[in-house]
Order: C-alpha cells, then structure tokens, then sequence
C-alpha cells in the first residue's frame, strides 16, 4: 500500500464467521486484497408444467446459483521482520490464520465432542453439526452469507521448524439465499439485505446510457 499522504484508504476485503449462538465473530482479514474475484451466476429454470413449456421462458425458480472464487496470498514476512512485536508468528508460522479458514468448513468442536460422549453412552439423542455461519465481506456494497463449498490450501514457504510462513488459498463460495435459509436465520436478513441493496444499485444505473438508444426500443 502506497505511504504517499494522499493515498486512498484501501479496505480490506475479509470472511466473518459466527458459531452460533456465540455472538463473537472469527475474522479472517485478507492480508493483501485477491487481485481478481471471479463470479459466476447460473439461473434457476422453472420446471414446465404438464401442459408443457409454453410460457415459461421468462419464469424462474427463485434467485440464480451464484458462486464466488477468489484465491488469498498470506504471508509472514512483516510479522518476522519485528519478532519482538509477533511472538506468535515466530513459534507456529501461519498455523492459525490456515487453522481460522479450515475451521469455516468443520462443525463446532464443542458439539462434535458432546455427540461423541452421547453415541458412546448410548444416547438416541445427537445434536446437528453446523458449519459456522460464514460471511464474505467485500466492501460496504457486498456483504453475503456464503457456504465454503471448497479451499485449497498451497504452503509455499517454510521456517526451520516447518511451519508455514508465506501461502496461498484458493476459495471457493456458494452464496446462500432466501431458498437456502430459513426465516430465523440471521444469514437470511444479510441476503436480504444484500438483494435490497442490489435493487438500489440497478436503480441507480437506470437511465444511465438509454439516451443513445433514441426512440428505438418498441416500448
């Protein structure tokens, strides 16, 4: 980041991630912001009725599939170069950032181990095992509640006790919607929100550019 007194303020794009009901959230804060994000949206198609597909083409099964995949450079490099300030980082490299974005697709280690106790006492009771509640902040305009559907995790450099000091994730998210959340879920109310906000954002560009089109649109 430039040190130039006029620069810009650069946010920094992050994941969020709650294990409900605790309210304190894990933040993972990108280092260095992804150079790219790629997102793909694939609509979902109505099913045709029996009296077949006839006016159905501009019907929909709710909001498109979206998936986001973005890869995070994390290195180690500026904590080692203060290891008075970045004890941590010196004993156990990158553990804990790699740890904090594998946790994002295991269940809480609290419940898992509460199920193991019960199925060994004979319990018919097993509680669900749900992933955390995960968040994909880019920026104020985009905050959405998403699914870690895969992570790729490439160490790329070592200290002299092995531990990882300069690696690279590969991200890949489902946005979750309205169709995949129930009611009562708080990531609801973000999708929500999030579509309200994309509603604002469609209306601002409405009218911008149509004057060229003249009077050649037939309606």
């Amino acid at each position: 980041m430039s040190t130039f007194p006029g620069s810009p303020r650069i946010l920094k794009g992050a994941v969020v991630a709650y294990t409900l009901p605790a309210l304190l959230p894990k933040v993972i804060v990108f280092q260095y912001n992804p150079e790219q994000v790629t997102r793909s949206l694939s609509p979902r198609t109505a099913e045709a009725g029996a009296g077949g597909g006839r006016g159905e083409a501009n019907r929909t099964d709710g909001p498109p599939d979206e998936t986001i995949t973005l890869s995070v450079e994390i290195d180690a490099a500026d904590q080692l170069e203060l290891p008075d300030d970045n004890a941590t980082t010196v004993e156990v490299g990158l553990h804990p950032v790699l740890a904090a974005l594998e946790g994002l697709l295991y269940p809480p280690f609290p419940v898992v181990v509460a199920n193991q106790v019960l199925a060994n006492l004979g319990g018919s009771f097993i509680q669900g095992e749900p992933v955390p509640l995960t968040l994909l902040v880019w920026g104020p305009a985009r905050v959405l509640p998403v699914r870690v559907q895969s992570l790729s995790i490439t160490e790329q450099a070592f200290d002299t006790r092995l531990n990882p000091i300069n690696a690279k994730a590969d991200l890949g998210l489902k946005v979750l919607t309205y169709r995949d959340l129930q009611l009562t879920d708080p990531a609801y109310w973000v999708y929500m929100a999030s579509f309200t906000q994309k509603e604002v954002m469609a209306a601002i560009n409405l009218g911008q550019g149509t004057g060229a089109l003249g009077r050649a649109l037939p309606f």
